[in-house]
Order: C-alpha cells, then sequence, then structure tokens
C-alpha cells in the first residue's frame, strides 16, 4: 500500500465526515446566530435561551438528514470495502 493510496483514504474519510456533519452544522450555526441577535436586541440573556432551541434545532436536523448521513457513510464504507476485497488494502 503506497502513500497515495493512504492520503486517497483517508482524504475520503475526512470528506465524508465533512458532508456528513455539514447539514446538522450549518442550521445549528444559523439558529446560534439567530439567537444572539434577539439576545443583543432585547438584551436578554437567558442561558436556557440559548441551549434548548439549539438542541431542539439540532435533533431535529439529524433526524431529517439522517438519510443523507446514511447514503454518505454507506457509500465511503462501500469503496473501502471494495478495495480489501480487490487488495488494495
Amino acid at each position: 500500500m503506497s502513500d497515495q493510496e493512504v492520503y486517497t483514504a483517508f482524504s475520503a474519510m475526512v470528506w465524508a465526515v465533512l458532508i456528513g456533519s455539514g447539514p446538522v452544522l450549518g442550521v445549528a450555526l444559523v439558529v446560534g446566530l439567530a439567537i444572539a441577535f434577539v439576545q443583543a436586541l432585547t438584551q436578554i440573556q437567558e442561558m436556557t435561551l440559548t441551549f434548548v432551541p439549539k438542541i431542539v434545532v439540532i435533533f431535529l436536523g439529524l433526524i431529517a438528514s439522517a438519510p443523507f448521513m446514511y447514503a454518505t457513510l454507506a457509500q465511503l464504507s462501500s469503496n473501502v470495502f471494495d478495495r480489501i476485497g480487490s487488495g488494495a488494502f
């Protein structure tokens, strides 16, 4: 197994993690910024106001993007197992 093959496999794994977690992190970012904006405008500094909506939205985002994350990880694992079966690893 050459250095290029290791780099390619590692790069594919990192991209799968980034693409799979991107939708949930994006939703959490948007909700966090919206809550911070509302808190700055109203000067309400309640700690539960920041955590509870983000937790709920992240949970809903996980449910909504689960098929996408599964497809991404299934494609990666299929590629890795095909390479193992062919003797590339």
